[in-house]
This record gives structure tokens, C-alpha cells and sequence, in this order.
């Protein structure tokens, strides 16, 4: 929908609301900011992946879950992490491999998160599979009564993969509280979108699994907040999964090391001048929402919460080498000791509430190709087949070969008169 149109439609939220927006995407910024010097200073010693001009998208669609929900990020969202709760020494240490990070320096990227607390599944390198992942996880919430939403993203590329159409399926079909965002940044790797698929606007591929889909501006903080917020209001009251296309640009290259020379430079030019976050600053200036005074306050509230949090990670040990050899696997209690949180009644779920009569009935599957060119009706069990096209054939005759009719017998000649 037009980021006018959104604006129009977002005015329940108040100026806090607003200023968070902008706290979490400035936030967004510098906390990649200070990790690309980190990086430079041989201090990070996993992947590092920018999401610059795409923080919009991160920190709107998160900011529209409640506290209950869960998420499960990709390698460009951190936005969403520190929308969550995660604190920016978290983001450090864990790049660093630094003993005090969530995984105790195990994993040198973004593949941490917080179960208990926070609800937060771990990205998954395989792209697409957090989408059958985080279907199973609102499943789960609906059987234990907890009435929660889950949110994961998925890049244009990733859209290609198999488990992305399997795990939309599953979800559709099991009509599973999933907001799925595809961030379509034009780029997958060094492949452009238009080379890998035909499809103008991917929101379409929802039409393939009877969902619901948006498309939306994804530098239009805004508008991306509003479209998600509605998407989660209707996953929770039971509509099943949605699609929400953000289409944006990623500014940089796939990873640090990638320089990103195949981008025209003209396109490159283009979302440079759409910045998201200078996009909002205008807006936020306009509506006198925000002035240099707070302006100054949220950049010196940013900075001195980086440098302490810099200053925790570059100060952090390193794990131990007898680390090594524990955590490798989950073996019990010392991994963690999650239980089903129930917020329903557990005999709900058990006989005889939770009995049903053994019927299965098909309402009808519809008209097929017939071999002789025709349609011929569809018919399963005890299910009446549909009418062909000619309604004089009685029902219990349909979808069968027609009788021939039958032939009369024939007699011997009679002789004839005179004969030998």
C-alpha cells in the first residue's frame, strides 16, 4: 500500500512510538557501524553481514509483535534482535567469539538466541528453513493455549528454495500464526532478482497457497510497522499465515568481503537518495515530532551506551581451550530445562473432550480430463460425484463408461419357397 495511505491509517501511534522507530533504526546503524571497524581491526572473527538501507524493515516488523511473540532472524536483522530486548554487547561478543557471548564463543556470527525469555529462535544457515521451523512453533503455541504470533524473514533468493514452498504450505495448511517477511533487496548474492524469477511482485507467490499477502515500501518505517502490525492482528485471531513483501535494496555487499561490483551504479544512486533513515527524519521533522534537542539526546543516548557496550566486548576473555569439547550437544538440564508453558486446560486435549467421530467427508474434488476429451467428474468414497454435462445421466451412472446398447438377436433366415 502508498506510504501516504499507511501514514494516514497510523496515526494510534503516539510520539513515543515514533521516536522508538527512529532509537531502534539509528541503534540499527551504529551498531553495524562500530562492528564494520571491529571487523577491520581483525577483532571480529566470524561473517559479518550489513543491513544498510534495510533497517526499516527489521525494526517495524518487529516492533509490531507483542512481548509473547516469537521471532527467528536472519543474518541482516539485527534491528529486530535489539527491538526484542537483545542488548548490543550480546550482538559484540557473540562476532568476537568472546567467552561472555550468549553461545560462550562458540559461533563467530548471529547464531544465538533465547528460548526462555526473550523468545527468540537461532537463525539457521539453511536459508528457508525457519519457516517450517517457526510453524511449528506457533502450532505449539495454539496447542498449549498461549495465543501468540511468530515472525521470521526470508530473502528475495531464498524465496527460490524448496523448503520456502513447503514451509508456506505447511503453514497454510495447518492455518498457523506465521507473518513471513520477504525482503526483497533486488539482490541475491551477485544474481538479481529479475533473473530468478518472472514474477514482478513475490507477495504473489502467497496466491499459490491461499494466503493472504502485502507489498510495502521497505524504507517506509512507517509503512512497514502499520502492514505488519495488521498482518500480526489477523494471524492472531486466526486468519493463518501471511506474506509481506518489503521491497528495498541492500546497499552493500553480500558479506565484508564482497564489494558489490556488479551493481549498476545508477541503481546504486537511486536507493541511496531513498534512505530509510533519513526518509523518517525528514518525516519525524515535519510533523514537529522531532527537533535538534531530542535529536541530540537520542544520538549522545546511542553513543554512550555503544562505548560501553565496545568496551565490554573488547575487554571480554576468550573461551578457555577445555570449552571446547562442552556444549557441543544438548544433553539435559545443563543445556536447558524448557517445559510447555500451558495456558489452557490440559483435558482439553485428552479423551473424551477431545474425541471426534471417525468421518472423514469430502465436500468434492472438483472436474478432471476425461480420455476422450471431455470433463469427467471427480468422485472419492461415498462422496456423490459432481454432474457431467449432460444432466439426464442418473448420478450412480456418472464418471463410468456409457452401457452400449444392445443388439437385437438376429434370426436364421427363413427358407425360401421352392428351395432344395
Amino acid at each position: 500500500m502508498p506510504a501516504s495511505e499507511t501514514r494516514a491509517k497510523s496515526s494510534k501511534l503516539s510520539r513515543q512510538q515514533y521516536l522508538d522507530l527512529y532509537y531502534f533504526m539509528r541503534l540499527n546503524r551504529e551498531v553495524e557501524d562500530t562492528m564494520t571497524r571491529l571487523f577491520r581491526q581483525n577483532k571480529i572473527v566470524g561473517g559479518l553481514y550489513a543491513s544498510l538501507g534495510q533497517e526499516a524493515i527489521s525494526v517495524g516488523t518487529a516492533y509490531a509483535l507483542e512481548k509473547r511473540d516469537w521471532l527467528a532472524p536472519m543474518i541482516r536483522n539485527i534491528g529486530a534482535l535489539l527491538v526484542k530486548g537483545v542488548p548490543p554487547r550480546d550482538i559484540f561478543t557473540q562476532h568476537m567469539a568472546k567467552f561472555t557471548s550468549p553461545t560462550k564463543g562458540k559461533d563467530g556470527t548471529s547464531h544465538f538466541g533465547d528460548l526462555e525469555n526473550l523468545h527468540i529462535v537461532s537463525p539457521i544457515s539453511m536459508l528457508g528453513d525457519l519457516i517450517p521451523v517457526m510453524t511449528g512453533v506457533a502450532m505449539a503455541g495454539r496447542y498449549l493455549g498461549q495465543k501468540i504470533v511468530t515472525m521470521t524473514w526470508i530473502g528475495d533468493g531464498g524465496s527460490s528454495t524448496g523448503v520456502f514452498h513447503e514451509g508456506l504450505n505447511l503453514a497454510a495448511s495447518q492455518r498457523a500464526s506465521l507473518v513471513l517477511i520477504l525482503e526483497n533487496n533486488l539482490w541475491a548474492y551477485s544474481t538479481p532478482v529479475h533473473r530468478q524469477v518472472r514474477l514482478e511482485n513475490l507477495a504473489d507467490r502467497a496466491k499459490a497457497y491461499g494466503i493472504p499477502s502485502y507489498i510495502v515500501d521497505g524504507n517506509d518505517v512507517v509503512a512497514v510497522y502499520t502492514t505488519a502490525k495488521e498482518a500480526v492482528e489477523r494471524a492472531r485471531a486466526g486468519e493463518g499465515p501471511i506474506l509481506i513483501e518489503a521491497k528495498t535494496f541492500r546497499r552493500r555487499g553480500h558479506a565484508q568481503h564482497d564489494p558489490a561490483e556488479y551493481v549498476p551504479r545508477e541503481q546504486r544512486a537511486y536507493w541511496e537518495k531513498r534512505d530509510p533513515i533519513d526518509l523518517y527524519e525528514k518525516f519525524l521533522t515535519e510533523e514537529k515530532l522531532l527537533d535538534p534537542k531530542r535529536k541530540k539526546e537520542i544520538d549522545d543516548k546511542i553513543a554512550a551506551l555503544l562505548e560501553k557496550e565496545r568496551e565490554f566486548a573488547e575487554n571480554s576473555p576468550m573461551p578457555p581451550p577445555e570449552f571446547a569439547s562442552e556444549g557441543v550437544y544438548c544433553t539435559g538440564p545443563e543445556c536447558h530445562d524448557l517445559k510447555p508453558k500451558w495456558e489452557r486446560p490440559v483435558d482439553e486435549l485428552l479423551p473424551p473432550k477431545s474425541s471426534v467421530d471417525p468421518v472423514w467427508i469430502v465436500d468434492g474434488f472438483g472436474r478432471g480430463s476425461s480420455s476422450s476429451g471431455g470433463t469427467a467428474p471427480i468422485h472419492f468414497g461415498d462422496v456423490p460425484a459432481a454432474s457431467t454435462e449432460n444432466p439426464s445421466v442418473p448420478a450412480k451412472s456418472q464418471g463410468k463408461p456409457a452401457a452400449k446398447p444392445a443388439k437385437k438377436p438376429v434370426g436364421k433366415k427363413p427358407a425360401k419357397k421352392g428351395g432344395r
